[in-house]
């Protein structure tokens, strides 16, 4: 699932291809749970909007309109947004991404029956599509000044909390810090790949109770977790299955991952082997040496 490095990273490309443009036109497939505001609506609403700016909230990103209404979007589990004519292969269907020639893979993308949303300019410049194969992403207008329930239950974006507030909301926790983590209402933005890299570099086994951790475990942790996120921006984000970036490039975060995704190899740091546990229906993975 694209987490706040891959939301921002995409909100930082996409929105040169938003920005001061003026919706002439949109497509949609049919009326699903992908949608939140039925597609005819959005047709309506949209063709002859011009946004403003692209904003982002913990995971969801914000194009603001020239109308004061918003367009949600979120990219769910397998969401792609990406620019029309970008060739990728994490674009194609997963029974067609090993059996084409790499000429054919190059190819840019033609709109599919997974590609929802389509949104078309009167400047004939490229088109934006919002592709996702699962249809957990989702698609909402929010009118000028309206409230949004999934934005309210959202708790600080994770790059700009503190340690304190971290440790505020942890104290009165019995889970362990991994659920406290993944928790939309405490931090906005994080996810199973950077809550176990940063449980790792600051040294804390998932499984800890949230409760026991001091003011200084909790300074520690969120200084950690703002560093590889900031680092997996600056890489491009994970691609480690369907992520994209909107002009095609894969990230390079998944190669200086520690701990994700890595039971049984051997811990970069100590040679221990990567233990996996699961926490609350999510898959963990720590070293059982350099996290106590």
């Amino acid at each position: 699932m694209p987490e706040l490095p891959e939301v921002e990273i995409t909100r930082q490309k996409l929105a040169p291809l938003l920005c001061g443009r003026t919706i002439a036109r949109i497509e949609t497939t049919a009326d699903s749970y992908f949608f939140l505001t039925p597609p005819a609506q959005l047709k309506r609403a949209l063709s002859g909007r011009r946004v403003e700016a692209l904003n982002r909230r913990g995971k969801y990103l914000l194009a603001e309109l020239d109308d004061g209404a918003r367009l949600l979007l979120h990219l769910g589990m397998t969401g792609q947004l990406f620019a029309d004519g970008v060739s990728s292969v994490r674009l194609l269907t997963g029974t067609g991404k090993g059996s084409l020639a790499p000429d054919a893979q190059a190819k840019g993308f033609t709109p599919d029956a997974h590609t929802h949303l389509r949104l078309h300019f009167d400047d004939g410049g490229p088109a934006v599509y919002f592709r996702d194969a699962r249809k957990f992403g989702k698609v909402e207008l929010l009118a000028a000044g309206a409230r949004c329930a999934r934005l309210e239950r959202l708790g600080p974006d994770a790059l700009e909390t503190r340690g304190a507030e971290l440790h505020a909301a942890a104290k009165k926790r019995k889970a362990p810090i991994k659920s406290v983590l993944l928790d939309q209402a405490v931090l906005a933005g994080v996810g199973n790949i950077y809550a176990d890299e940063a449980l790792f570099r600051a040294g804390i086994r998932p499984r800890t109770a949230a409760r026991r951790l001091s003011q200084l475990q909790c300074e520690r942790l969120v200084e950690a977790l703002q560093a590889v996120m900031l680092r997996s921006i600056e890489t491009g984000g994970s691609s480690i299955s369907d992520y994209v970036q909107p002009d095609g490039q894969d990230g390079g975060y998944q190669d200086e991952r520690r701990v994700y995704a890595r039971e049984g190899l051997p811990c970069l740091q100590c040679e221990t082997p990567i233990r996996r546990i699961v926490i609350g229906q999510r898959s963990s993975c720590y070293c059982p040496h350099c996290q106590r």
